[in-house]
């Protein structure tokens, strides 16, 4: 069923510099299930200079039971990394958001006014839980947008409870949420159901960004030596938009 998808000449591989930016990684070292040594760091980042991004924010989790992440742990984090890479040489910029897992947690810091860490434009990346549906997943997105920010739910193709009734997409993207699809989504990687309705996702132009979503640099190598993806090649993310939005 996929074959169409793929550019079966070898010789091509895949460039992401028409994306620019990517939105979506875990690359401060020893916070999360991503990165642990600043080397890895380095290592993953120039791989990614390498695919064609000029701007990184990557984006730590925040899921309360497991990764207590702050601002304040995350920016230090962040400065790390941006000292290893200028001595590294290399141009690629990054910045930090963070991947806020929607908990009891994180509607306290909603209600409170308590400080995010954003994607331009005030955008809040929030992921959803992948067993379990939230009862209240769309008063919570409403909710963030009457406090002034924009939603981007994070790889929802891997949200499996919503495939009875994949019209729940359009619900959320009605209601103001933007989408951002993992590349690895479209290789397969995560399986053929995930794949099936990534591609959905996409015909039904309900998706705004691509991410890479990378944890270790084995994510980059496979995205690195893949075949060029139509998908990926020719839908058209609004990743780039983003770089010079503050």
């Amino acid at each position: 069923m996929l074959n169409w998808l793929f550019d079966k000449k070898k010789d091509k591989k895949v460039s992401l510099d028409h994306i620019g930016i990517d939105i979506h990684s875990h690359l401060i070292p020893g916070i999360d299930d991503g990165v642990e040594t600043v080397e890895e760091s380095v290592a993953m980042i120039t791989k990614m200079q390498a695919l064609g991004y000029t701007n990184i924010v990557t984006t730590p989790h925040i899921i309360w039971d497991c990764y207590k992440n702050t601002p304040q742990i995350i920016r230090k984090g962040l400065e790390e990394v941006r000292q290893a890479i200028s001595a590294a040489g290399l141009t690629v910029k990054i910045d930090a958001a963070a991947e806020y897992f929607i908990d009891e947690h994180f509607n306290e810091l909603l209600s409170s006014g308590q400080e995010f860490l954003t994607l331009p434009g005030k955008r809040l990346l929030v992921e959803l839980p992948y067993s379990t549906p939230l009862m209240n997943t769309s008063e919570t997105l409403f909710s963030i947008i009457q406090k002034g920010y924009q939603p981007v739910l994070a790889h929802p193709e891997r949200y499996t409870y919503f495939y009875n009734d994949p019209n729940v997409y359009k619900k959320l993207v009605d209601q103001g949420c933007e989408l951002q699809v993992n590349i690895l989504s479209l290789s397969g990687y995560y399986g053929e159901n995930i794949t099936k309705m990534a591609e959905w996702l996409l015909t039904n132009n309900l998706i705004t960004f691509l991410g890479t979503d990378a944890h270790k640099i084995q994510h980059l190598e496979m995205i690195q030596k893949s075949n060029r993806n139509n998908w990926i090649m020719k839908y058209p993310f609004q990743n780039k938009k983003l770089i010079d939005i503050p």
